[in-house]
C-alpha cells in the first residue's frame, strides 16, 4: 500500500515536549512547560463547572452545528450565525479551508517562518507554497502582494505571527486587502488577539464587513485556556463558510469543548486577569533579556522569541535538563527560542535557568 506521493516527505507535527515525559526521561521532580503557548492560569472556573455538568451526557453525540455556542459568538462579534464555523482547534479550520478550496497547483502565499500548519495542509492538497521572508520578524505584506498572480488562491497571515510574536497593523492589513484581487482568499489568523490592547492591531471584524474575501481564525486554546478540548472557529462571509462547512466532519467538536467555550464567554473577569498578568510577564521577561544583553522581537501574544546567541537546540537541551521546556527548531532563526509567558513564578524560574545555561555554555568555550 502506497500513500499519496505528495505527503511522504511531510513532517509529523512535533508539539512541545510533555511535562511527564521530561520528568521520566531526566529523573526530575519539577518541570515547567513554556513551549506551547498554553495559558499558565488554566481556564475559567465557569468552564470547569460546565465540563462537570456535561459528564452526564458523555454517551450522547454533541450538537454537530454547535448551535448555542454559534449564536453566542455571533451576538458577541456582531455577525450572523451562518458566518461562523467551528473546528477541533483553529488548525482544523485551516485543514477544512484547504480541503474546500485548494486544487492541485493552486498557489498559496505565506511568510517563511510562521505557523507550520498552513504549509502542511497546502501540501496535502497538492497546492504550491510561495514563502515571503519576514522583515524584522514581521510579515512583509508588500512582498506578499508582489507574489500574487493568476494562480494565487489563498494568502495566509498569522497575526500575531507565531513564532516571532510580531504584528501587522490595521492600516497595513487594510492596504493589503484593498490591493488583493477579490478572487484571492485572505486568511487572517488571530489566535492570540485577545491578549492585545494595542490600538494599531487590526479590527478584523470591521475589515470582514468591507472585504468579502477575508476569513478570520480564532481559538479557545490560548487565553481561554481550553487547549485540551480542541475548539476553534472561523468567521467569514456566509457563502465562504457554507463551502467550508461542506467538508466538515460530523460532530467535530465535543460536548465538553462547546460547553466550556460557552461558559468561558461569560467570564470576562478571568480574561482581563490573564491579559493583565501576561502584559506584566512580557515586561518582566523583556527587562531580564535587556539585562542579559539578549535581543528579542516585540511580543504581542503570550510568548516571546529571544535570540540566545547560541545554537537554539543546544540551549533547549540544557534548559530541559534544568526542568524548563521551551521551543526551538525555527529554521530561519537558528539561535532563537520561543518562550511562553508563564506565571510570575515560572517567568522568574525560566530566567534563572536561562542565565545559568548561558553562563555554563560560555564557560565551555
Amino acid at each position: 500500500m502506497q500513500p499519496k506521493p505528495n505527503i511522504v516527505h511531510l513532517p509529523v507535527y512535533q508539539p512541545g515536549k510533555p511535562i511527564e515525559e521530561v520528568k521520566r526521561e531526566l529523573g526530575l521532580t519539577e518541570v515547567i512547560k513554556l513551549a506551547s503557548n498554553e495559558n499558565p492560569f488554566g481556564c475559567s472556573p465557569k468552564a470547569v463547572e460546565a465540563i462537570k455538568r456535561e459528564v452526564e451526557n458523555v454517551s450522547i453525540y454533541p450538537d454537530g452545528a454547535a448551535v448555542e455556542l454559534t449564536e453566542a459568538l455571533a451576538k458577541r462579534h456582531g455577525v450572523n450565525p451562518d458566518q461562523i464555523i467551528f473546528g477541533a482547534g483553529s488548525d482544523e479550520v485551516i485543514l477544512m479551508i484547504a480541503r474546500a478550496f485548494l486544487l492541485p497547483g493552486d498557489e498559496n502565499i505565506t511568510a517563511d517562518q510562521t505557523f507550520p500548519q498552513y504549509r502542511h495542509n497546502i501540501e496535502i492538497e497538492n497546492g504550491v507554497v510561495i514563502e515571503v521572508p519576514l522583515v524584522q520578524g514581521t510579515h512583509d505584506l508588500k512582498g506578499m502582494l508582489d507574489k500574487v498572480g493568476p494562480k494565487t488562491k489563498i494568502v495566509w497571515i498569522c497575526n500575531p505571527n507565531n513564532p516571532t510574536g510580531t504584528i501587522v497593523t490595521h492600516d497595513e492589513v487594510e492596504w493589503f486587502l484593498s490591493k488583493v484581487p477579490s478572487s484571492v482568499m485572505v486568511v487572517l489568523d488571530e489566535a492570540y488577539c485577545e491578549y492585545i490592547d494595542d490600538p494599531s492591531f487590526p479590527d478584523g471584524l470591521a475589515l470582514l464587513r468591507k472585504y468579502p474575501n477575508l476569513v478570520l481564525l480564532r481559538t479557545f486554546s490560548k487565553i481561554y485556556g481550553l487547549a485540551s478540548l480542541r475548539i476553534g472557529y472561523g468567521i467569514g462571509r456566509a457563502e465562504l463558510i457554507r463551502s467550508i462547512n461542506q467538508v466538515r466532519e460530523p460532530f467535530n467538536t465535543s460536548r465538553f469543548g462547546q460547553a466550556a467555550a460557552l461558559a468561558s464567554l461569560q467570564d470576562n473577569e478571568f480574561i482581563e486577569r490573564c491579559r493583565k498578568a501576561n502584559k506584566e510577564g512580557i515586561s518582566f521577561l523583556q527587562g531580564e533579556f535587556d539585562r542579559l544583553g539578549l535581543s528579542y522581537f516585540p511580543a504581542y501574544g503570550n510568548f516571546i522569541m529571544v535570540d540566545v546567541k547560541r545554537p537554539a537546540g543546544e540551549v533547549f537541551d540544557a534548559l530541559l535538563r534544568k526542568g524548563v521546556i521551551v521551543r526551538a527548531g525555527h529554521k530561519h532563526y537558528p539561535t532563537s527560542v520561543r518562550i511562553t509567558v508563564g506565571s510570575a513564578e515560572q517567568n522568574a524560574k525560566v530566567i534563572a535557568a536561562l542565565e545559568a545555561v548561558l553562563q555554563e555554555l560560555a564557560a565551555r568555550v
